[in-house]
């Protein structure tokens, strides 16, 4: 998407040692910088700075009740802004750094923004697996809040050229590192003492939190206020219609498929979840730029990451 007035002239540069010192001098300065994760890319900025926050807020035109999550490059950061319980101590050993985002208590002295937290007792912290992301909090030394780096509510970016054409002129830099590897928006959690809360699915399934924990896994966030990102009735939407469990095309729509089937492109002719996963939004950004009128989806299993797929594409058709 581009704006009239572009407030930036936006550069999408390959992720590298000059390129990681010029955005983490963007960060300490109080600018947002998009960089990649192994979910989606994410738009950066100082957790602990309202002006830089308010920044990633602005870019996004997000609503300012949706919390965000934050990033940490280690445990020990991690610790200095939330109180982990037991639970979370498990949580965060099984599958930490990863796709994992858990909801704790914030500490008084964290020196977060109350931005960050929209209001609630509670912090969203992750610990990302892919190299520039950490490579940047260090390189910044602050612990970065990163919303998915597109406009609020649209299709979320797996590849730099996502990020420019939804943020082109609203951020200075996009670090490009590829393709992300998993496609979808990290898990996220929220850890009780005799539960756990699955706030929004992603590939770190109920299942496997239930092998760490050996606790029940309560689905939906139990309460009709936005605790956690994600949780919006309509979001990671297309311009575009969406038709779901779609077995073939109509006339004015752009077909993506799951297995062996006739279509326009197929997330995985094997029929291979992870693999659709890793394809989804890219397929869908394709879909929402061709010449056809609507965009109608195959049913995909609800098995393993399929629940996070349908997850998305229930809020993208919403």
């Amino acid at each position: 998407m581009t704006i009239p007035n572009p407030a930036y002239s936006t550069r999408s540069c390959r992720y590298g040692a000059e390129s990681l010192r010029e955005a983490a001098l963007l960060i300490r300065a109080g600018e947002p910088v998009a960089v990649p994760t192994e979910t989606v890319y994410g738009l950066a900025a100082n957790a602990t700075d309202s002006h830089a926050v308010a920044a990633i807020y602005s870019a996004k035109g997000r609503p300012s009740f949706n919390p965000l999550i934050v990033h940490v490059a280690d445990r020990t950061m991690a610790e200095r802004l939330a109180d982990f319980s037991p639970v979370a101590n498990s949580l965060a050993d099984r599958f930490w750094p990863g796709p994992l985002t858990l909801v704790l208590p914030v500490r008084a002295d964290s020196g977060l923004s109350p931005l960050v937290m929209a209001g609630l007792p509670t912090v969203a912290l992750r610990l990302p697996a892919h190299p520039a992301m950490r490579a940047l909090i260090r390189e910044s030394g602050r612990p970065l809040a990163a919303p998915s780096a597109n406009r609020s509510g649209s299709i979320s970016p797996t590849r730099a050229e996502h990020v420019l054409a939804s943020l082109n002129g609203r951020v200075r830099l996009i670090l490009d590192e590829g393709p992300t590897s998993e496609g979808v928006e990290s898990t996220i959690a929220a850890p009780e003492h005799d539960h756990v809360r699955l706030l929004r699915p992603g590939s770190v399934t109920a299942a496997m939190l239930e092998e760490a924990t050996g606790l029940p896994i309560l689905i939906g966030k139990g309460e009709t206020k936005i605790e956690a990102p994600g949780q919006l009735e309509s979001h990671y939407a297309p311009s575009k219609p969406v038709r779901l469990d779609a077995m073939r095309a109509e006339r004015d729509e752009y077909l993506i498929g799951f297995g062996l089937m006739p279509c326009h492109i197929n997330l995985s002719p094997e029929a291979d979840v992870r693999e659709a996963a890793a394809n989804l939004f890219a397929a869908l950004h394709i879909a929402d730029a061709s010449a056809q009128q609507r965009i109608a989806v195959a049913p995909i299993p609800e098995s393993g990451i399929g629940a996070a797929i349908n997850d998305r594409l229930k809020r993208a058709a919403a």
